[in-house]
C-alpha cells in the first residue's frame, strides 16, 4: 500500500513522513515534524514542528497536535514536543501541547482515545490505554495511569495525579489526586472502588476485597492519609500482591491531598 496525501494537503519540505500514510484535504504537517507508518490524519488536522506521532495513530478533523503550551511566560522560541504513542486515536477538535520546557515532552501513551474536543495541556504524561470522552480538560502536569477513563466534561486541575484503572465521572471537578481503582465523581467525591475496570482487567476477588478494606481504612475517615498508607505498606508481606502495593504507594506521596468520601 503507498501513501495516500490529497492535493490540498500542506507538507513542509523537512517533515518527516512513515510510510502508507493518508492525509486528508487541508491537512497541514509542519517541518520537522515526525509522522509513523500506517498514520491517518484527517482533514484539516494540523502537525506542528514539534510533534512526534508514533506508527498507527489516527488524528481527526481539526485536530492541533503540538500547539504552544497556553502560558502568558512560555517562550515560543524553546524547542519542546508532544509525543503520541502508538495505535492512538484522536478525535474531532483535539488539541496537545508541547512541554513549556526545553527538551521535554508532554506524553499521550499507546493505545490511548482522546475524543472529540478533549484537551492535553502541556507537560501532562498519559500512560497506555488512558480514554479521554468528548470534552474533558486537562490542565498541565496532569499525571494519569493506565487503563484511566475519563468521563465527558470533566475538568483536571493542573499537577493533579490520576492512578491506574481510575473512572471519572462526566463534568466531575478534579483538583486531587485520585488514587488507583477509585470511581470518582462531582467534586473530588470518591464513590468507591471500579469493580467494573477491575474485573474486566482481570484483578482478582482477593486482590479486590483486599483493596475495599484498604479504602475504608484510608478514604472514608478524617485520618492522616499518607501516614496511614506507610504504616499499612510497612505491614505487607513479601507476598502482597502488586495491586495492595500499588494502590499504597500512590497515597505514601502527593502535595495537593487526596479524593475521599469522607466528610472532612
Amino acid at each position: 500500500m503507498s501513501s495516500l496525501i490529497h492535493p490540498t494537503a500542506v507538507i513542509e519540505s523537512g517533515a518527516n513522513l512513515g510510510r502508507d500514510i493518508s492525509v486528508g484535504p487541508f491537512a497541514v504537517i509542519e517541518k520537522g515534524a515526525e509522522i509513523g507508518d500506517g498514520v491517518v490524519l484527517e482533514s484539516h488536522a494540523v502537525v506542528k514542528k514539534w510533534a512526534r506521532i508514533g506508527d498507527d495513530v489516527r488524528v481527526g478533523h481539526f485536530c492541533v497536535v503540538g500547539g504552544d503550551p497556553q502560558h502568558l511566560d512560555f517562550d515560543c522560541e524553546i524547542e519542546s514536543f508532544v509525543s503520541i504513542g502508538q495505535g492512538s486515536r484522536l478525535g474531532e477538535g483535539v488539541t496537545v501541547h508541547r512541554s513549556m520546557y526545553e527538551h521535554k515532552v508532554t506524553k499521550v501513551g499507546e493505545s490511548s482515545f482522546l475524543m472529540g474536543n478533549s484537551h492535553v495541556a502541556h507537560d501532562s504524561n498519559l500512560a497506555q490505554q488512558v480514554i479521554l470522552a468528548n470534552g474533558v480538560l486537562l490542565g498541565g502536569h496532569v499525571e494519569i495511569g493506565k487503563d484511566v477513563f475519563v468521563g465527558g466534561g470533566a475538568g483536571v486541575h493542573q499537577f493533579v495525579r490520576i492512578g491506574p484503572g481510575a473512572m471519572i465521572g462526566g463534568l466531575a471537578e478534579i483538583s486531587k489526586d485520585v488514587g488507583p481503582n477509585l470511581l470518582v465523581m462531582g467534586r473530588n467525591r470518591a464513590c468507591g472502588l471500579n469493580h467494573v475496570g477491575m474485573k474486566r482487567r482481570g484483578v482478582s476477588d482477593e486482590d479486590m476485597r483486599s483493596l475495599k478494606r484498604l479504602f475504608r481504612d484510608l478514604l472514608t475517615r478524617p485520618v492522616p492519609i499518607s501516614k496511614l498508607a506507610q504504616e499499612r505498606m510497612n505491614e505487607l508481606n513479601e507476598d502482597s500482591s502488586s495491586a495492595v502495593r500499588e494502590f499504597l504507594s500512590f497515597f505514601i506521596s502527593g502535595k495537593r491531598g487526596f479524593a475521599t468520601c469522607s466528610r472532612k
